[in-house]
């Protein structure tokens, strides 16, 4: 079906769908989500939930999912056919062995910037986070903008992660839209893994939202705001569960993709990265904005938030974190504050507008 924001949508049997191509999904049952994780992790019932674009021109039927449909063009934009829908290389330079991590994520690569909230150190099993939904501004060709939640395990040259949110990727996607996305990688963003259903991997069994597509509402600065709720978490064969708006499922990421993962996650990390050849370099840095363009001081109305921030571990409760950290890699181009005043639940606000006249550092 034709969307009107230019996408096409595929309603594809839901036993065809492309992560059956993957080698350790043969023989794959798809399976239903677990009773536990039909109950809601969040507290939050303030806001509305999203809806996606396409949605307006028609739905799909039991059985099938919807999928964005690539096209040519799609391709052309790419820079590498082979790396199309894959995150660039990063590296971390400290372990994140389970055995032995301190917490730092900070990447060697020069394509990313990073502002994040993160937990580490614990085996944990589901992460939750209500993110402020914006469209932010992209500068350059190739930059991209996300808001998202991070799960990880593995070693610094190897680590496994899965990851969902919202993200604008114009020479992914083609236009500017705010887009649901997910994403993982089982080595570093090396070779596997990729954004959406672009490759094998991820399986999707909801019939009414697709991956990559453009989400709505939008917030508006010093006006209403909107939030996409995001929850991870794992059941007992070893997959992790995508959900959104509270408690829908989107899908699973089997346990046969990873090593580590397949058991729990030893970092979580919330918050916003914007990818671009010109952040953290010598000047000119990028405009790209990451959230709403505003630095995380201004606050509500203005500045990107995640709110309602959970983890489960073993103890299976839903808490928020008992340990946090928080850092950006260009503090003076993306910012971030941790509102936990008033003895409230804590807000996390992150974000900027990228080009700084005294630089990013």
């Amino acid at each position: 079906m034709q969307s009107e924001d230019g996408d096409i949508i595929d309603c594809v049997n839901i036993y065809q769908q492309p992560a059956f191509d993957h080698p350790a999904l043969k023989n794959h049952t798809i399976q239903k989500i677990p009773t536990f994780l039909k109950e809601s992790h969040s507290n939050s019932q303030d806001y509305l939930k999203i809806s996606q674009t396409w949605q307006k021109s028609g739905s799909c039927p039991k059985g099938t999912i919807p999928i964005r449909r690539i096209l040519k063009k799609d391709l052309l934009r790419a820079a590498s056919l082979n790396r199309f829908g894959i995150k660039p290389v990063a590296l971390l330079n400290n372990s994140t062995n389970t055995s032995n991590f301190n917490g730092s994520l900070e990447a060697i690569t020069n394509s990313h910037s990073g502002a994040h909230l993160q937990t580490s150190g614990s085996n944990f099993i589901g992460a939750d986070g209500n993110i402020n939904i914006w469209n932010p501004k992209i500068e350059l060709d190739g930059d991209s903008s996300t808001a998202q939640i991070w799960l990880k395990a593995g070693n610094g040259l190897d680590f496994e992660s899965i990851e969902a949110g919202w993200m604008v990727n114009p020479n992914y996607y083609g236009n500017n839209d705010t887009r649901l996305f997910a994403y993982w990688t089982s080595d570093s963003y090396k070779t596997t893994g990729c954004f959406d259903l672009t490759c094998s991997g991820f399986v999707q069994t909801n019939n009414e939202f697709t991956l990559g597509g453009a989400i709505t509402p939008i917030s508006s600065d010093n006006g209403e705001q909107f939030e996409l709720n995001i929850g991870i978490h794992l059941d007992e064969l070893g997959h992790w569960w995508l959900k959104i708006n509270r408690n829908v499922p989107i899908g699973y990421w089997p346990a046969g993709l990873f090593v580590s993962l397949k058991h729990s996650a030893v970092l979580v990390q919330w918050g916003g990265e914007v990818f671009s050849s010109k952040v953290r370099t010598s000047p000119p840095h990028t405009g790209t904005w990451m959230g709403s363009g505003y630095t995380a001081e201004d606050g509500f109305g203005h500045a990107c938030f995640i709110r309602n921030i959970r983890i489960r571990d073993y103890s299976l409760q839903v808490k928020y974190p008992d340990s946090i950290s928080i850092a950006s890699q260009e503090p003076y181009c993306y910012s971030v504050f941790n509102d936990d005043r008033g003895g409230k639940d804590p807000e996390f606000y992150f974000g900027g507008s990228g080009r700084s006249v005294t630089g990013c550092f």
